[in-house]
């Protein structure tokens, strides 16, 4: 299947990196579209409509008020339409490319390591040796998820955003260990190694949060302490309000 990006922002390049195949890339700006291309061995493209006649499967990762007008050059030749364009759901993408196969979907930037998360929205079967592919083609890029397209927008708010989540509370944690006398360095090595070990670990176990916390949590010992302390801060509220302003913004 060849695949073409409109678009060849962060997210692209993070799904080309992952996908490690030779695509089409377009781009407003020539020279980042020319960048991603070499990069993953692809093909530059100067123009949109170029990029549709030549591609099986046209990935939208532009920006989302840009739609209808990018619709207007990719509809006429588009075989099929996968988009990764936030707050844009299925029936917007059914307006703008009419007759054509579409899908939606919604990757974090891990995909480039082939260890992300896909968000798909559910939909009836429109082609289903094409339905497949394409479902088989993001799965490549870790774990797919499907829901309801009404949900997509929700499901940003906890996997779009998070690797910025997860960066943050890397960083907070660093700052503790250097206050009290730990190097950045060595700081930063221990909680990152931590940070993907319990995330394997709770995959191990099934994505039992529970188990794992009361694996390392004696009653009254040190780990209770610093949980009740998280708690006293608020962290379950900050993460509500995180995704609350997330929606909110949508």
């Amino acid at each position: 299947m060849q695949v073409g990006l409109v678009g060849s922002g962060n997210m692209a390049r993070g799904l080309a990196r992952g996908w490690r195949r030779s695509l089409l890339c377009t781009d407003p700006l020539a020279d980042r579209a020319q960048a991603l291309a070499d990069e993953v061995g692809g093909t530059f493209v100067a123009t949109n409509v170029e990029l549709a006649q030549r591609a099986d499967l046209v990935v939208l990762c532009h920006k989302p008020a840009q739609l209808d007008a990018v619709a207007a050059e990719v509809a006429p030749y588009a075989r099929a339409v996968a988009s990764i364009l936030g707050g844009v759901p299925l029936e917007d993408l059914r307006v703008a490319y009419p007759g054509r196969p579409v899908y939606r979907f919604l990757p974090n930037t891990p995909v480039e390591l082939r260890q992300g998360v896909v968000v798909r929205a559910a939909d009836a079967e429109q082609d289903e040796a094409l339905d497949a592919a394409v479902a088989g083609l993001f799965a490549e890029l870790g774990t797919l998820v499907e829901v309801d397209d009404a949900l997509v927008d929700v499901a940003m708010g906890l996997m779009s955003c998070a690797p910025a989540y997860v960066a943050l509370l890397v960083e907070a944690q660093v700052d503790a260990g250097v206050r009290r006398g730990l190097t950045p360095d060595k700081a930063s090595e221990m909680v990152v190694a931590t940070f993907a070990g319990t995330a394997a670990l709770l995959r191990a176990r099934g994505n039992d949060t529970l188990a794992v916390r009361r694996e390392v949590t004696s009653p009254g010992g040190s780990t209770a302490r610093g949980l009740a302390a998280l708690e006293h801060a608020g962290v379950r509220a900050a993460f509500d309000d995180a995704l609350g302003a997330v929606l909110g913004a949508a």
